[in-house]
């Protein structure tokens, strides 16, 4: 077996932001930083579009300072181009992830995402030339498997370790159930159990309860925060909270509005398109008293401003 060539990066806490598509850009993970984020990832990027000096793809690559460690999530069907895209971009990042757990279609017919996980050959091929042709930790995310009949979670990380990977991510779903049903933390466990690389575990965390009971009962070593972190950057600091004490601060509607200012302070740094704002608009707005009719009045809205104006007088109400 090889041996990693860099370790995981260190983390703080072992709360980790999951990438996600249309999510975590550098304003929304630098605010997950700021609220205790143990690490945060790119959106998942293409490493053709890399390759090619896509100038949309070279925007989703920015980070903030605050972000150490900070990972860059690549996914392409080309061993080739995923290589060349990892030792362009090795210097912005502290840990590259390869993405072969991704269930939609049109990541999967391209032979990218979770498609690799029927082709364990491929991801070791994948692995131990990023390993030995970059400078910096690789990782691999996964799931389960390609459906309830095909559950290979556990000899893909035996196959990244064997290929020198530094962690592994493990999704609790199989690629079929898209984002459907329940995460399978028993195999998340079973993983964990299998190899000596941390594992990282992802699917259905939206409290810091959760979080806290699947830490302790499958074993692993962080676990990712999704969908629970959209709108809710504040989770990271009441998850770390509960591990300290036990206990933790509610978000009051106050709070989580102060935080979307801050949000939208951090998006005018950094150019984030107004369409943008206004989808996370949405979601840090989500269970409000009387925000329905405001989310309604979003897709009209032309400028940031008019969208500041508008929470404002959600407040006054």
């Amino acid at each position: 077996m090889r041996s990693c060539k860099y370790p995981f990066p260190k983390l703080a806490n072992p709360t980790v932001l999951s990438p996600m598509a249309g999510v975590t850009d550098v304003a929304f993970r630098a605010l997950c930083k700021k609220y205790g984020a143990g690490l945060t990832v790119t959106e998942f990027t293409s490493a053709a579009a890399i390759v090619r000096g896509n100038e949309k793809t070279e925007k989703m690559l920015q980070t903030d300072p605050s972000e150490k460690p900070v990972a860059v999530q690549l996914f392409g069907a080309s061993e080739d181009e995923v290589v060349a895209a990892a030792q362009q971009i090795q210097h912005r990042f502290d840990s590259i992830d390869i993405n072969c757990g991704c269930p939609a279609w049109k990541v999967v017919r391209c032979g990218a995402g979770s498609a690799l996980l029927e082709d364990e050959n491929k991801i070791h091929g994948f692995v131990a030339r990023l390993v030995d042709q970059t400078n910096v930790p690789i990782t691999v995310k996964i799931r389960t498997g390609i459906n309830a009949s095909k559950i290979n979670a556990m000899r893909v990380a035996r196959v990244v370790e064997e290929a020198g990977a530094s962690a592994i991510a493990v999704h609790g779903r199989t690629q079929s159930q898209g984002y459907t049903g329940t995460a399978d933390w028993n195999i998340i466990k079973q993983v964990k159990e299998s190899v000596g690389i941390p594992v990282i575990g992802n699917g259905d965390v939206f409290t810091p309860e959760t979080f806290k009971q699947r830490l302790d009962e499958s074993g692993v070593d962080a676990i990712m925060v999704a969908r629970g972190a959209i709108g809710k950057p504040y989770l990271f600091w009441q998850i770390n909270q509960y591990l300290k004490s036990g206990s933790y601060d509610e978000q009051t509607p106050q709070k989580q509005l102060e935080i979307f200012y801050e949000y939208l302070a951090l998006a005018k740094k950094y150019d984030i398109s107004f369409s943008a704002i206004k989808i996370h608009a949405q979601s840090f707005t989500s269970g409000i008293s009387g925000a329905a009719k405001l989310r309604a009045q979003i897709v009209s809205l032309k400028s940031p401003e008019e969208l500041r104006l508008a929470i404002e007088g959600l407040l006054v109400n």
